[in-house]
């Protein structure tokens, strides 16, 4: 799958602002970025649902819209209900049915861990299950690509935990997985490569563990103590100073120099000295474009 210099305008918006990006066969890609940042239109072309203004999209080197006719695709979107009625596996095997060389219907189910409730009507699931028939639909092409946009929202973490169980199992047979989620644990957790967008472009491109090294700080927090926490922010490494009641956290380029400097100001209380998270990397990578715009 490649994104060529590819955008995409909704008036003065720039929701896709020329975006190059390959994906190998194989490789599971968590894409994040804020409300607005360009990921639900980045997956609107990946499915043909909208064109390019610019730049150029492909699926397996077809044109997304071909690439979804053969099946090669399966979508599952944040919209959708299932329709009252029929039953989970009357509804997987009609999908089915629609594509050349579909999945059969038996081992969607297995693999959306649907087997046990598959002659339950839909309109008498468990959110979870909802959303593991959702997933169904999606694998009932047997498709090479799955594109998930926001899978697990509004789930409980047992339901989260099943549904990324099923998402392990399709991975495993060498297909591919892009999905997109606000939980950023379930990126790290997850994905074999992370895809930041912001202002409709890519800020950041790797692992987890390469993305969190990219911003390279780490959280420093101890105990005020009744301090008011004045010139924390002119300490050595220090790139910003956050109070929460009576507790600092320093985020820091420099950590030992940190942790000295502290020491030399008197005794530290509740000392907590942690690595970037993947949220630490994410806000900074996207506040530090919000800054770079308010100084032009």
């Amino acid at each position: 799958m490649s994104f060529a210099g590819a955008a995409k305008a909704f008036g003065a918006v720039r929701a896709v602002d020329g975006i190059d990006l390959g994906i190998r066969r194989g490789e599971t890609v968590a894409l994040l970025g804020r409300n607005g940042a360009g990921k639900s239109t980045a997956i609107s072309l990946m499915l043909g649902l909208n064109d390019p203004d610019a730049g150029r999209v492909r699926i397996f080197g077809r044109a997304p819209g071909q690439a979804v006719a053969a099946g090669l695709v399966g979508a599952m979107l944040q919209d959708g209900r299932p329709i009252p009625r029929v039953t989970v596996r009357e509804l997987v095997t009609f999908v089915a049915r629609t594509y050349p060389r579909p999945l059969p219907v038996a081992e969607a189910l297995e693999l959306a861990g649907l087997t046990e409730p598959a002659d339950r009507r839909g309109d008498r699931l468990s959110g979870g299950q909802v959303q593991r028939l959702r997933f169904a639909v999606a694998l009932a092409g047997n498709p090479e690509l799955i594109v998930l946009d926001e899978p697990t929202a509004a789930l409980d973490v047992e339901a989260r935990h099943a549904f990324w169980k099923s998402m392990r199992a399709y991975a495993s047979r060498g297909n591919t997985v892009l999905f997109s989620t606000h939980y950023l644990e379930e990126a790290d957790s997850n994905a074999d490569r992370i895809v930041v967008v912001d202002h409709g472009r890519i800020v950041a491109d790797g692992s987890g563990e390469r993305i969190k090294r990219s911003v390279g700080s780490s959280l420093v927090a101890f105990d005020l103590a009744g301090g008011d926490g004045e010139g924390l922010g002119l300490l050595p490494g220090v790139v910003s100073v956050e109070i929460r009641g009576d507790r600092a956290r320093l985020r820091t380029a420099d950590s030992d120099a940190t942790v000295v400097a502290l020491a030399g100001l008197g005794a530290i209380r509740g000392l907590e000295v942690t690595p970037a998270t993947l949220e630490d990397a994410f806000l900074a990578l996207t506040d530090s474009r919000d800054r770079a715009k308010e100084t032009m």
